[in-house]
């Protein structure tokens, strides 16, 4: 190796820090520079693949372990006072004694870190060893080599179920059609597989490939974090340039899964992946409870402060009191005396030391040992285990557990969260008919009739012009079984998920409809009931058919066969000898989306089977049997903004070019515009507009909409498009957006095929867990994306809606450019709007468009204080980043503890805005769950997360933190009284190795248990009183009364524990420490017994017990064992000289009785008088079971927990049981606002006429619209103008008032 300057090396790093920055990067291949040095690399720039995760080295560990524990205010403090002990001048103690303690902490708290640096070491050295291909152009092969050996530029095999080493650029693969199929459970939980594809037009794919022939240059954006973008092209040496972006690109830590093998291109290595650059580590939060202690330790700081003030001040005092320069005041070898004053000086700071124990160091170790303890019972609790998914609850954030108890919001995502997920098929309508099914999607029989599958989707004999006949239905399912992203798993795929997702699937009852239409000769009595002329709302009910398989209907039927000269491709089933020998019973289907799975596998219960899907083709079997491949030419995939996706296909019979189309129904019926084949302009409105009102039907059923089109694409548009297209995949600056522009482009003037609707089940037990979370002084909010009626629906059978509610229903139709100038314009008004002075239930429904115009800055705190006086909440519409602004205004504004609660990747943001971030294992994926604090499996499982861990957790550990302010300050206080008799001089009574013993294990067990395993309340008790979760709400247990009560009790304690043993003493001949030995043993029966107050549990009188003699052992071994331990004070044999004395005895119990006195007669008069819900909980968990089950039922209803009354969970109330109260805001300024429109819809439960109110009516009808809105907000806010005088309304004044 060559030796270089200093200034080469700083330029050299210069230059690579350049490179890296650079937003794009030329990447070339290494095979033409292998063997070469390092400095003739073309990539040299780029770092290896090595990683390494951990944060100490061996040789500094010691100094950056201290730097890191340094950053806690505590271990400074601790470590100044044991520095300053060394000062001879104001050392209270050995110096060398007054460091055990911080050392103990520093040591226990470095081996911890270590161990789990270590943990991490270990796993870098694992992966970075893993072996991987390598191309080698020496070897003229794929070598092995090591994960670490992996460097940008270099070529990779990965074969079949392999891990991906590193970002790669896929250029080939073992599949004719270059596709490899990867899972990336290990990045974001989705076990679903993903397709990716080669770089089209870069590498031809031949059985083998020779990565020497690759002589492009690769350009690519420099490395960042979206998992979901990726810009790049590659240049060829005739300057063509070809485009690619996420799907083809291969992440580290993917599977590769249905492959063979694939060849990549290496683009990110090592920390630049963007595996490694989502690595963030886990997240910290700060509990509240912990914000409350810092504060509380202030306190405390400020107590220290004034009893070291009083200390020196006495000293000086002391000093100047002297007649004379007592014998024992020794000055220095120069013969120098100290002055009062400066010895009042160092006398403080010798103070600060003797009293440091005030501030409590072991608390913090406490805490964290109390959490992890709280977390294994929580995480072992066999309630929170869902056996059909084999999970638990994981607790991810292990310093927020006591939140869990002090929850006052909870926002919640609908789907995978409330409902399943699993999407079940259940309505369909096309061309205007629909057609209904029964429960699980089982269609009902009679609907067969309506089906006419004639579908001939006919090819010309010769090119002569000839007429062709399409059928709609053909097309409707053809776009079920082919528009989406649904892979079909092949048998070879060593997945368990896959077996278990095919079982689930083949046996859902669609597939009852396949053995009909395959059944022979059963089609041929079909009639075209479509046919007729087009009627409004044609719909097939569910009550107007009759279920059967024998259904011969007197129509016409036809034959099979030629028609007009046309070739045709029947959909008839073939008689059994013409049967194909390949059967699809054994397919399975890998879908992103639980949507796309139900799509698919309802078009296969039809008969429209899904057989393959390759980059450039997918194939079909239709009901006859007959097999069509479709040659892909682009997918338009699916994005937040178009809200639809489309593919883009050559029909294998016509040879025209088909554009299918799904999505949104509000983002579909806008592009429709080319009426389907054969049918006028008129005919296709009728037919949307049908549509339209089968999908509202669906919505208001609770149904999941989706819109099918189609369109045919001229040769002429689709080679002008292609050049676009190309251009855009090609482009680096703003690719998503032209992307987007060109399916945009595309996807217009569709013709309307029909729609689909999905049920997605509620979850077990969402409605008891949502009233229960009610009763608890909860308010839910769900946030969803879907449509307003299907949310309303989801909300009664949810119970977050119920039928008595009033539900206020807020829709922005067009932007509303001055809303605070806008009036309120009474449209319908109820004669009798029930009795004004009734105490009714409020609900808001808003959906996006309103909500971000209610969170602009002028309007945002109106609409919360709107909100917060509703019920309940639900969002519909909304956007992930409206729900996350909605968690932060809430969180913000009203200053509550917040949770968010959510399944996909759309809920991230929520659940990272919110105090608490909980993610639900669903069906679409582990994203929610890897960026929440919590994870569960069920919603069910929060009522018990809540109710009654949270209330556990929280009570305890705010009952804890109490216990130890109290405990130490009644300790360190009797070092302070005696202070008074010592003349301020700084000395103890107590032996100071017994004085850390006191702490570090006569009395820190007994509380650190305590904060584990007490159990004020049994979980069943929380279970059946909600109510009682209202404890932990607000301040909760842990209030600053409290704990001052409890400083106020421990001097009281304090002083009776110093002055009773004082006096029995008083003018006898004992020495200082057969003093001390009494109040030693005093303090700790008081502080243990004071604890036994609160205990529930023999455990813990066990522990008690254990510390008592624990003691005894320690101070006897001690008091014979150790005479100059502590020179020049001599402990020999006190504590056993004591015991032989019975006045001894006669202190300890005669002072222990009246220092906990007082704290006893309290809780018992508080306990009969006026019990706590708390105590009265306490009382019923000691009965039996049957007279506990009673008394809970009272109670719930005395307390008015049977307020909240039982709905129906199928349907909300009819549409036409409903009494609208339509609200129109218009401006009165028409030039601002002309053509806006806000509409408040209130609905309640009995209707009974409708009126019209203008603005010109009288006084008594605006007085009536006042009443109504009293009655509707319940305002407890004055308003400027209580009696409104006109029937015009301002809307800030509605949303304020």
């Amino acid at each position: 190796m060559t030796w270089r300057s200093p200034l080469a090396l700083v330029r050299e790093a210069l230059r690579g820090q350049r490179a890296r920055e650079k937003d794009l990067r030329n990447l070339a291949s290494n095979l033409p520079y292998e063997g070469l040095e390092k400095g003739k690399q073309p990539n040299r720039y780029f770092p290896g693949n090595a990683i390494k995760t951990t944060k100490y080295t061996l040789l500094l560990f010691i100094p950056m372990n201290l730097f890191e524990q340094f950053h806690r205010l505590a271990n400074i403090y601790f470590v100044g006072l044991a520095i300053l002990n060394f000062v001879p001048v104001v050392n209270a103690f050995q110096p060398e004694v007054a460091l055990i303690p911080i050392c103990v902490i520093l040591c226990l708290t470095a081996l911890k870190d270590a161990w789990e640096d270590f943990r991490r070491y270990q796993s870098d050295r694992k992966l970075n060893n893993t072996p991987c291909l390598i191309y080698s152009r020496k070897e003229k092969q794929f070598v092995e080599r090591r994960w670490k050996d992996v460097r940008v530029g270099d070529f990779v095999r990965v074969v079949c179920n392999e891990i991906v080493p590193a970002d790669l650029l896929l250029l080939h693969t073992s599949d004719p059609s270059g596709v490899c199929h990867i899972e990336t459970s290990n990045l974001d939980g989705e076990t679903n597989l993903k397709l990716r594809r080669t770089m089209s037009g870069l590498c031809i794919s031949h059985p083998v490939f020779e990565p020497e022939s690759f002589n492009s240059v690769v350009v690519c954006e420099k490395p960042n974090n979206n998992l979901n973008h990726f810009k790049c092209y590659a240049e060829k040496p005739d300057k063509e340039k070809v485009g690619a972006g996420i799907e083809s690109l291969l992440l580290r830590g993917c599977t590769v899964r249905n492959t063979d093998h694939a060849v990549g291109f290496v683009v990110y290595a090592g920390h630049e992946t963007k595996s490694m650059l989502n690595n963030n580590g886990p997240r910290y939060k700060r509990s509240k409870l912990e914000r409350k202690l810092n504060i509380n330790v202030f306190f405390c700081v400020i107590l220290l402060f004034t009893m070291c003030l009083i200390g020196a001040l006495g000293h000086f005092l002391w000093l100047q009191a002297l007649p004379v320069v007592p014998p024992f005041l020794v000055p220095d070898s120069n013969g120098h005396l100290d002055s009062p004053s400066l010895s009042g000086f160092y006398m403080f700071f010798t103070m600060i030391i003797l009293l440091q124990v005030l501030i409590p160091i072991s608390l913090y170790v406490s805490i964290e040992l109390v959490k992890i303890g709280q977390i294994f019972f929580i995480t072992n609790d066999i309630d929170l285990y869902d056996e059909d998914t084999d999970s638990r609850v994981q607790c991810k954030a292990l310093n927020i557990t006591e939140d869990l108890g002090q929850i006052e919001y909870i926002f919640s995502d609908k789907t995978g969260t409330l409902t399943e997920n699993k999407m079940v098929f259940r309505r369909c309508s096309i061309m205007g008919t629909e057609y209904p099914h029964k429960e699980n999607g089982k269609p009902l029989s009679s609907c067969y009739s309506t089906f006419h599958w004639v579908s001939h989707s006919c090819r010309a004999e010769s090119s002569s012009s000839s007429s062709q006949k399409i059928d709609p239905y053909l097309d409707f399912f053809l776009a079920l079984a082919i528009c989406n992203t649904v892979v079909v798993s092949m048998a070879t795929a060593q997945r368990q998920r896959v077996s278990s997702l095919h079982s689930r699937q083949t046996n859902n009852p669609l597939n009852t409809l396949s053995n009909l239409v395959k059944k022979p000769g059963s089609l041929h009595r079909i009639f075209t009931f479509w046919q007729r002329k087009p009627k409004r709302n044609r719909t097939i009910s569910e009550d107007s058919v009759t279920e059967g398989d024998d259904f011969n209907p007197p129509v016409k039927t036809e034959e099979p066969g030629d028609i007009n000269g046309l070739q045709t491709c029947s959909l008839y089933a073939p008689s059994q000898c013409n049967m194909p020998a390949t059967t699809s019973d054994n397919l399975s289907y890998e879908a992103e989306s639980p949507d796309e799975a139900a799509l698919v596998y309802a078009a296969k219960a039809y008969g429209f089977t899904l057989l393959a899907r390759t980059h450039d083709s997918v194939t079909v079997r239709l009901p006859s049997g007959e097999d069509l491949v479709f040659e892909v030419l682009d997918t338009l995939t699916f994005d937040p903004i178009r809200k639809r996706m489309s593919i883009l296909v050559r029909h294998p019979i016509t040879k025209k070019f088909v554009l299918y189309t799904k999505g949104a129904d509000y983002a579909i019926m806008e592009l429709l515009g080319t009426p389907y084949a054969g049918m006028c302009r008129q005919h296709q409105k009728n037919i949307a507009a049908d549509t339209q009102h089968h999908l509202d039907c669906y919505a208001k059923e609770g149904l999941r909409t989706l819109c099918f089109t189609k369109k045919i694409v001229s040769d002429k548009m689709y080679e002008s498009w292609l050049v676009n297209r190309r251009r855009a995949l090609a482009a680096i600056d703003n690719r998503e957006e032209l992307v987007m522009d060109t399916a945009v482009q595309l996807e217009t003037n569709l013709s309307l095929l029909g729609a689909t609707g999905i049920e997605d089940r509620l979850q077990e037990s969402v409605p008891d867990t949502i009233v229960a979370l009610r009763e608890a002084g909860i308010q839910v909010w769900v946030l969803t994306g879907d449509k307003p009626e299907t949310a309303v629906n989801i909300g009664y059978a949810c119970r977050l809606l119920e039928d008595e509610d009033l539900v206020i229903n807020m829709s922005c139709k067009n932007k509303v450019r001055r809303p605070l100038s806008a009036s309120l314009k009474v449209g319908c008004l109820t004669q009798n709007p029930r009795n004004v002075d009734t105490t009714q239930d409020i609900s808001l429904v808003i959906d996006g468009r309103t909500l971000t115009m209610a969170l602009s800055s002028d309007l945002q705190d109106r609409f919360v204080d709107l909100a917060k006086r509703c019920r309940s909440v639900l969002c519909c519409r909304v956007t992930p980043l409206q729900k996350s602004r909605v968690v932060k205004v809430v969180r913000e504004k009203l200053k509550v503890m917040t949770l968010a609660v959510g399944d996909g990747a759309n809920d991230v943001n929520m659940i990272q805005a919110a105090d608490i971030g909980i993610g639900i294992s669903g069906q679409e994926g582990m994203q929610a769950v890897m960026a929440s604090d919590f994870a569960i499996s069920r919603f069910r499982h929060l009522k018990k997360l809540l109710l009654v861990h949270g209330h556990w957790c929280y009570t305890r550990l705010a009952n804890m933190i109490i216990y130890f302010f109290y405990k130490n300050v009644a300790y360190v206080n009797l070092l302070f009284w005696y202070q008074f008799f010592c003349g301020f001089s700084g000395t103890a009574m107590i032996d100071y190795w017994l004085m850390i013993f006191f702490n570090l294990f006569f009395t820190s067990v007994p509380p650190i248990m305590f904060g584990i395993m007490d159990n004020d309340v049994s979980a069943e008790m929380l279970l059946g009183v909600p109510e009682l979760y209202r404890m932990g709400q607000g301040a909760g247990a842990y209030k600053f009364s409290t704990f001052w009560v409890s400083m106020l009790d421990a001097f009281y304690q304090s002083l009776v524990c110093f002055f009773i043993p004082y006096l029995a003493y008083q003018d006898s001949d004992i020495d200082v420490f057969t003093f001390g030995t009494p109040l030693n043993t005093i303090s700790l029966f008081t502080i243990l017994l004071h604890l036994s107050i609160e205990i529930k549990t023999v455990i813990h009188w066990v522990i008690i017990l254990g510390s008592v003699v624990l003691y005894f052992i320690v101070t006897l071994a001690y008091s014979g064992l150790c005479i100059t331990c502590n020179p020049p004070s001599n402990p020999y044999w006190i504590l056993q000289s004591q015991m032989a004395d019975p006045m001894f005895y006669l202190i300890c119990i005669l002072t222990t009785v009246v220092a906990l006195l007082p704290r006893y007669i309290f809780h018992v008069l508080r306990n009969s008088i006026a019990p706590s819900p708390l105590a009265q909980a306490r009382h019923l968990d000691r009965l039996d079971p049957s007279t506990k089950s009673e008394l809970i039922k009272e109670w719930r209803s005395f307390r008015g927990g049977g307020q909240v009354k039982r709905s129906r969970l199928s349907t909300p109330p009819s549409p036409t049981l409903e009494t609208p109260v339509d609200i129109h805001l218009q401006s009165p300024i028409s030039s601002d606002v002309m053509g806006d429109e806000f509409i408040l819809n209130v609905i309640t439960e009995n209707y009974q006429r409708e009126r019209n109110v203008n603005s010109e009516e009288s006084e008594e009808k605006a007085s009536k619209l006042q009443s109504l809105m009293l009655f509707l907000w319940k305002w407890s806010v004055h308003t400027p103008n209580p009696l409104v005088k006109r029937a015009e309304l301002s809307l800030a004044y509605f949303i304020l008032q």
